[in-house]
């Protein structure tokens, strides 16, 4: 929904949010995943979780709320709680603030009395962190805290270990040694979002005392945005390349008319310089994993010439599909999410021209597509919008871009084959398959919220539900990686059984997915091939396949006839059950990867 994306109207949202709320409820085309959310509030947060409930279905994430009674979060999550227990929530969000600090620094008190008062906030906190994570095993978002909105001692506030603004800071550096000591804990920076919306009005005590709401109740919508973010971050709903037209977006003026000499970018302007920090901006991307891709009405050779400028901050080997041509601009996203096997959803268009943005509106839906005007403010909106939250980094985002690279070579080296399995020879492929080990339980977990074409069951799992999984005796669970002679693919392949039956005889599949940039490399079959052998190890005679089919999986509707399963059965809906009774002679379906 339009509405809903940044920069929102933030009263209109709040004004019209139950409208809001059924008019995302009534399109029959998203097919929700559904989340528990236990908010623990140390302030009101009824207009907060109403709030986040639209961001969220704006993300295609249903939620189902516990929220606890005003102030109450210490309690409910350090003492037993029949009904939170009973609620198994899938995250917990502590919704705290400043208000929630009782016993600040006085400037009778020496520094060693300052030090206690910090580690007594600290000591209830992380006692009420450890806590949730031993009972309830799932990601935990907390509130940082804003900053107080007087300065007893004025700017000495900041520096003085009796001034509140310092005993904030310090309490604040000290969440975030928490957060970077322990996995599926999350920050939610209070303190820079009240900061950018302005902390005077964020502040402002008459909602507190009339409604007991630390942020104003007009800046509500952004605290739940981020909050929201966060979470789809957690669930696999970031973006994950920017489609980027090139006459002023990465630089200014038209360079079939101007000339590559003669366009805004370097230093010799201040309009060259914002273009120039933009590009510097769009690059970093490349540092968390994001595929950066060209999408322009130029010819190629004139699109080319504005990166051969030795003052361009971009150049051509940064993108990994580069399209300058005269044709619809929706298809040539569509050309490159196609190559890619990336889903059209999963790039943020970003033109200057809101002909071209409305049309891609239309074409694809849930593309992120930033309302950007004025080249001075393209920075804030696209980053204010939360596109690329990051709740995980891996080993792989960082070899992204290079990935991505790599598969263009490979497709190069295709064509010079006739037949194909002498081509999958000549890669050299090697794969390394097993069960999950703690070394790669982030990108696990990251994979199963990612994959969404070849993701069978279309099952989501959080880092800790992984673990969880991966200890559990009654499951087999198989992590696949590929490298070939150009580079390595990292964990492409994730495969979770259940063990159950009369007999404990049958493995039930819970989740089979593969990522996309390794599709037709038979990596598929070696999952297979090892799911079989651990299978037989464990005294299971019989495999059960599920597919349930979504609009992004059809291209796995067969997958399961392909290695060799039967169908057994299918409903009005094409959800169906397939089986495969393990042979005694059973036959390695693949030998073109030297696995393990």
């Amino acid at each position: 929904m339009k509405e809903l994306n940044y920069p929102f109207n933030a009263e209109e949202l709040i004004k019209k949010k139950k409208t809001y709320k059924k008019q995302l409820l009534s399109d029959n085309s998203v097919k929700y995943i559904q989340k528990k959310i236990a908010i623990l509030g140390g302030q009101t947060t009824q207009n907060i979780k109403l709030i986040l409930e639209l961001f969220l279905l704006n993300q295609g994430i249903k939620p189902e709320f516990y929220e606890s009674e005003y102030n109450q979060y210490y309690e409910d999550g350090m003492f037993p709680n029949q009904e939170l227990e009973a609620f198994k929530p899938d995250i917990i969000y502590v919704c705290t603030c400043i208000r929630n600090i009782v016993d600040f620094p006085v400037m009778s008190d020496d520094r060693n009395s300052v030090e206690l008062k910090k580690k007594a906030v600290m000591d209830k906190f992380t006692g009420l962190w450890d806590s949730l994570r031993e009972k309830y095993h799932c990601p935990v978002i907390q509130n940082n805290f804003e900053y107080p909105f007087f300065r007893l001692m004025g700017n000495k506030d900041a520096s003085d270990y009796h001034g509140r603004v310092n005993f904030v800071t310090r309490l604040n550096c000290a969440f975030y040694d928490y957060a970077q000591s322990h996995e599926n804990f999350y920050i939610c920076d209070v303190n820079y979002i009240s900061a950018s919306y302005g902390l005077e009005k964020w502040a402002d005590p008459y909602y507190w005392h009339m409604y007991k709401y630390s942020v104003a109740v007009p800046a509500i919508p952004y605290l739940s945005f981020n909050v929201a973010n966060i979470i789809k971050s957690i669930y696999g709903k970031n973006k994950k390349a920017f489609n980027l037209d090139l006459d002023n977006t990465l630089w200014g003026g038209i360079i079939g008319d101007d000339g590559a000499e003669n366009i805004e970018i370097g230093q010799e302007t201040s309009l060259a310089q914002t273009y120039s920090e933009f590009q510097e901006y769009i690059k970093l991307h490349k540092q968390l994993g994001v595929l950066l891709t060209v999408n322009s009405k130029n010819d190629e050779k004139n699109a080319l010439s504005g990166f051969e400028r030795p003052d361009s901050v971009l150049k051509r080997e940064d993108f990994v599909s580069f399209k300058a041509n005269w044709n619809p601009k929706s298809m040539n996203l569509s050309e490159t999410a196609s190559e890619m096997t990336l889903l059209p959803e999963g790039y943020v268009f970003v033109d200057d021209n809101p002909a071209e943005r409305a049309i891609i509106e239309r074409e694809f839906p849930g593309a992120g597509i930033p309302q950007i005007d004025g080249v001075e403010h393209y920075i804030q909106t696209i980053d204010k919008s939360g596109f690329f939250e990051v709740t995980s980094f891996s080993s792989d985002d960082l070899k992204r871009n290079e990935m991505y690279q790599q598969n263009a070579q490979r497709q190069q080296m295709q064509s010079k084959f006739s037949n194909y399995e002498d081509y999958l020879k000549s890669l050299e492929m090697k794969g390394e398959i097993q069960g999950f080990i703690p070394a790669y339980m982030s990108r696990i977990a990251q994979l199963t919220n990612k994959s969404n074409q070849f993701n069978l069951t279309t099952k989501r799992y959080s880092q800790s539900e992984i673990e969880e999984v991966a200890n559990d005796p009654n499951r087999i669970t198989l992590y696949g990686k590929l490298q070939d002679k150009f580079g390595d693919n990292g964990v492409v392949s994730i495969v979770i059984g259940r063990i159950d039956g009369e007999n404990r005889d049958e493995l039930h599949m819970e989740l089979w997915l593969m990522s996309c940039r390794v599709l037709k490399r038979h990596m598929e079959f070696a999952m297979m091939d090892e799911l079989v052998e651990q299978a037989k190890a464990a005294n299971i005679s019989k495999i059960i396949g599920y597919y349930y089919p979504t609009a992004k999986n059809a291209m796995v509707r067969e997958f399961y006839a392909l290695q060799g399963f039967e169908k057994i059965s299918e409903d009005a809906e094409g959800n169906s059950v397939w089986e495969f009774v393990i042979p005694n002679n059973y036959v390695n379906k693949q030998n073109v990867i030297k696995v393990n």
